[in-house]
């Protein structure tokens, strides 16, 4: 079953990372073959089950065009 769109704001880098990967629709096999990530471990990382080692999120990130930002609060 989907999950359904949340429309509050993302607060850690795994909720943001999570909500861009089920924003892009795209299939778990070509981002594994865009980024070399293995798709088992994106699919646990979306369902909540795992996180991702810094090396992965960076690659995760940087195909996506995400940056990590410190906040204006």
């Amino acid at each position: 079953m989907p999950k359904k769109k949340s429309n509050a704001m993302p607060q850690t880098v795994s909720e943001s990372l999570r909500a861009v990967l089920i924003e892009s629709g795209l299939p778990l096999k070509r981002i594994e073959i865009e980024t070399g990530v293995p798709r088992g471990s994106i699919r646990r990382f979306i369902q909540g089950e795992q996180s991702l080692r810094s090396d992965l999120i960076d690659k995760l990130a940087t195909r996506f065009g995400l940056a990590l930002v410190k906040r204006e609060d």
